[in-house]
């Protein structure tokens, strides 16, 4: 096994835009390919990091940037959501941001343009699950502790994107009317969904730099089981 990180600038709508692809290269040909989008600040090394996770389970992985080069939030700033905010009030600009990091990653060579598919924390939950709402060009998407109100667009019907979401019952932005209302509006896409929830764990399980009390907070058996559950996932997928 040899993992290569490798930084990946491309154009898109309010660009350039700066992320990170990894991959095996000890694998020769091109196979299935996985977009990670971040959390509310933005691509950082946390998302790199499952990128290369995923590089090692023989994926090609693209931790993305939908803010643009250079545009990063910190956990301490008091305006930390400001860029998620943005893109939070113009779905459609969401879309095609995700639309332009997904075809940055289908262009690398390593990567099979036929068998893709996107994972997302927080804020990068809520983007896969708009880009299934948005028919754009994966197989199947993976929700870690996502939002799920719907853009204010119309989705696709059938939405042709098969979806894992992994849900900590405690989520105080997305509690159990949302999770309700979601899995209404799939059902009526006619998506083939599923809803993996965890009890004592709240939003952000996956992060192990949330390390304090409360409901927004890292919660280690939700997130060794989410993860095996995306792995199982995936590897039905393709």
């Amino acid at each position: 096994m040899a993992i290569v990180r490798q930084a990946l600038v491309h154009d898109g709508p309010g660009g350039p835009f700066e992320g990170v692809a990894a991959w095996d290269d000890a694998v020769e040909g091109p196979r299935p390919c996985v977009l990670v989008l971040p959390n509310v600040l933005g691509q950082k090394e946390a998302d790199n990091l499952k990128a290369e996770a995923l590089a090692e389970l023989g994926y090609v992985a693209f931790a993305a940037d939908l803010f643009g080069q250079g545009k990063r939030a910190r956990i301490e700033e008091g305006d930390r959501s400001r860029y998620m905010d943005a893109l939070d009030g113009d779905r459609l600009l969401l879309r095609d941001r995700l639309a332009a990091s997904l075809a940055a990653l289908k262009a690398l060579p390593q990567a099979d343009p036929d068998q893709a598919a996107a994972i997302g924390f927080c804020f990068g939950g809520k983007c896969v699950l708009d880009m299934a709402r948005a028919g754009l060009g994966i197989l199947g998407g993976v929700s870690f502790h996502g939002v799920y109100d719907a853009p204010d667009y119309p989705s696709v019907t059938p939405i042709a994107a098969k979806l894992l979401v992994c849900h900590g019952w405690n989520d105080p932005l997305s509690p159990p009317d949302a999770t309700v209302v979601l899995a209404n509006e799939l059902t009526e896409a006619g998506a083939d969904w599923q809803f993996l929830a965890f009890g004592h764990a709240g939003h952000a399980f996956t992060d192990a730099s949330r390390t304090g009390p409360g409901d927004i907070a890292y919660e280690p058996r939700a997130d060794r089981r989410s993860w095996r559950a995306m792995t199982d996932f995936l590897e039905r997928l393709f």
